[in-house]
């Protein structure tokens, strides 16, 4: 064989195996490139949001990830380290993600059992109207920033979770009914550690497919149906909550895709630990929204070595 066959011939396998592994990677499920940029926008007054997505993406019909921190609506950043690198593996198999800032209504002050209720309830109205104050800014320029706007999936962790569950579920509850809503609407939720007001308000209109994480041994945020932070019904900040499980009995009854991951020995350390399973956010994601396809799914799962 001539020195010109044979290096054709290796070219060829090279240009063989480099196709094979594009074929292997696909978008949504894997990650499909490295070079990520990010582009910090102010939203809102002061409140800024992290644009995290491939440089120069050519496929503008993408999901875009709303993500929400957590940190009791008192601390956390939009750019603390899982939830940067949590938005960067996301952004890495193809989605557009924003991490943003809301108000922290309660730093400083109490969100537990002297906390009066009717103060709680303000605190999730605020930052359920900041969620929907950031989408609404990013939804405007979804044409600049080469996403589907109608196919918005909102993300959160712990306190996050609270404020993503609200704002998806509630809006028919009479006192979010004030608040932005416009024209927005969403694809999917997924809750780290979450629960919303009333699972009663979640309905044919607004529901979705969703993902929820807990740990059943949840000391601040129920896994089932609870007073926020198990306050006593003397309390001053008595206020019943619905968390994953009972989010998920709803879905089931209204026939709604769903994937309850739960761990039976798990605490609140299940509002950050799922951040390492993109793996298993990115399938649900592929195959319940974009895809469609339903699955009602419970997975038990151990945080233990």
């Amino acid at each position: 064989m001539t020195v010109y066959k044979y290096t054709h011939l290796i070219l060829g396998i090279l240009l063989f195996l480099t196709v094979g592994v594009n074929y292997a990677q696909e978008r949504y499920l894997d990650s499909i490139s490295s070079n990520i940029g990010k582009v910090t926008y102010t939203y809102s007054d002061s409140l800024k949001l992290d644009f995290y997505s491939i440089k120069g993406d050519t496929v503008t019909n993408k999901p875009l990830l709303v993500l929400v921190h957590g940190g009791g609506f008192a601390i956390g950043k939009r750019d603390n380290i899982l939830e940067s690198r949590f938005s960067r593996q996301m952004a890495k198999k193809g989605y557009a993600v924003a991490s943003i800032s809301y108000r922290l209504t309660r730093k400083g002050k109490s969100f537990g059992c002297n906390c009066p209720t009717n103060e709680k309830i303000e605190t999730f109205l605020s930052a359920s109207e900041d969620v929907l104050r950031a989408t609404q800014y990013l939804v405007d320029r979804a044409n600049d920033l080469k996403f589907d706007k109608d196919n918005v999936i909102l993300v959160g962790s712990s306190a996050g979770a609270e404020a993503i569950l609200n704002t998806a579920f509630m809006q028919f509850r009479y006192d979010f009914r004030t608040l932005p809503y416009k024209d927005l609407k969403f694809s999917g939720v997924i809750s780290l550690a979450g629960a919303v007001l009333d699972a009663d308000y979640i309905t044919q209109k607004n529901t979705v497919p969703t993902m929820l994480f807990h740990g059943e041994r949840d000391n601040l945020v129920p896994f089932a149906s609870a007073p926020h932070h198990y306050c006593k019904e003397t309390d001053p900040g008595y206020l019943p909550l619905d968390g994953s499980r009972s989010i998920a009995d709803r879905l089931e009854a209204l026939d709604t895709s769903y994937t309850l991951v739960f761990d039976p020995e798990g605490n609140h350390d299940w509002a950050n630990l799922p951040y390492s399973h993109t793996d298993m956010i990115s399938r649900f994601i592929k195959k319940n929204i974009i895809d469609g396809e339903y699955h009602q799914t419970k997975i038990k799962v151990s945080s233990k070595k």
